[in-house]
């Protein structure tokens, strides 16, 4: 019988640097359709049945805290924890989050992509062997320029093979919704040992053992906000959800 997982991290330590807002604030604190990102963020999760979230923080960390704490979510509770490293990539910030999260599975999210629930839902509740891991990928990417700049994945039998930007051939985009046993953490001490501090070298050191499956879930409604122009993308996103806005 499946177990509907119900913990997350959520990596919120970035500077997003490549997004020009006219200020200095995280992006994460930036008004989609009114509301700040990483809120937004937080309540899909919860719709999708999250009850549990550690916030890896790092750039503006009083700022994005005070945002999350102010605008609390009922029935949820939030731990947060800080990464002083957060200049470096997010593996480091994924793996800060251990001491919280090193006994059961879990969803990692990233604080600056937003997705339907019900594509959150599905990943949560898989039936999977207890050491293996899922990631939401998707074969249909409703732009095709997405490739451009999303993460890529190789498939085989349902199972990822190799993940990565520069990914040729690729067979689905990298949604940036996991689903992950407390392997990860060892998985990324290993690549962080050999000088890797993304945490698709952790992926892909467990896809390298056989326990990362993607999960397809092709022409679903997600985005990447890396940038100031894919807020018209998330914008669309929420309008088409009314009920989770």
């Amino acid at each position: 019988m499946p177990v509907t997982v119900t913990d997350a991290v959520i990596l919120a330590a970035g500077n997003g640097d490549r997004f020009r807002n006219g200020n200095h604030h995280s992006k994460l604190l930036h008004p989609v359709a009114g509301q700040p990102l990483i809120l937004r963020t937080l309540r899909t999760a919860a719709n999708a049945g999250i009850t549990s979230f550690c916030v890896v923080l790092g750039f503006e960390a009083d700022r994005v805290r005070a945002m999350v704490e102010q605008h609390s979510i009922p029935g949820t509770t939030v731990r947060f924890v800080y990464n002083p490293d957060w200049h470096l990539e997010n593996g480091v910030s994924a793996l800060a989050a251990r001491k919280h999260c090193g006994h059961g599975r879990f969803a990692l999210l990233m604080g600056d992509h937003l997705f339907e629930a019900a594509v959150l839902e599905r990943i949560l509740s898989l039936d999977v062997d207890g050491r293996e891991s899922v990631l939401a990928v998707d074969s249909l990417p409703a732009e095709p320029s997405m490739a451009a700049e999303a993460t890529r994945v190789r498939m085989r039998a349902g199972c990822i093979t190799a993940i990565g930007k520069d990914v040729e051939p690729w067979d689905a985009l990298d949604t940036g919704l996991f689903v992950f046993s407390p392997l990860l953490f060892d998985a990324l001490e290993t690549a962080q040992a050999e000088g890797e501090t993304t945490l698709s070298a952790g992926v892909q050191r467990l896809a390298a053992q056989g326990l990362m499956r993607g999960a397809d879930v092709a022409g679903a409604a997600w985005c990447d906000v890396d940038t100031v122009d894919d807020l018209d993308a998330a914008e669309s996103l929420v309008a088409a959800e009314p009920e989770h806005a």
